[in-house]
């Protein structure tokens, strides 16, 4: 089912803050937790977790931390979020044949998994380097500045 948890939104901001970064930099989850405002503890788990699904590399030693596994213009949302929380589906029959006991019968299962192709042609055609693009006016947020 597609749900976005708490973890997963706070790890799609830590790799959009990643993807802002040079490549290769490593940042530490203390680095991550003070410029995200998110709780240590939240980012420490949360680095672990994207780490341990191939999102972001381990690495290290007195100037180790993590950085991103792959560039931030090849990884989708669709990637991210079927890496954290499982295959993207709105509802039971659109995660495939045999989630659901009235598949066969049910008169709106094709209308679903019209919608759920939408949604997820939608998120795979999203990067995460689109995710990490500066809002603009937002002030103070990379790169940010002033209305004239």
């Amino acid at each position: 089912m597609l749900r976005i948890t708490k973890l997963t939104d706070y790890g799609i901001v830590l790799l959009a803050h990643f993807a802002g970064e040079p490549e290769g930099t490593a940042r530490s989850a203390r680095e991550m937790s003070q410029v995200t405002g998110l709780p240590a503890p939240v980012v420490s788990k949360m680095l672990k977790t994207l780490a341990g699904v191939d999102l972001l590399h381990s690495h290290r030693g007195a100037k180790g931390g993590y950085s991103l596994a792959r560039e931030p213009g090849q990884l989708t949302v669709a990637e991210i979020l079927e890496r954290l929380e499982g295959p993207i589906a709105l509802m039971a029959c659109s995660a495939g044949p045999g989630h659901c006991e009235v598949e066969s019968s049910c008169q709106v299962r094709a209308p679903w998994q019209r919608i759920n192709r939408a949604i997820l042609g939608t998120l795979e055609r999203v990067t995460l380097a689109e995710l990490a693009e500066p809002a603009p006016g937002l002030l103070g947020i990379q790169g940010g500045s002033l209305p004239s």
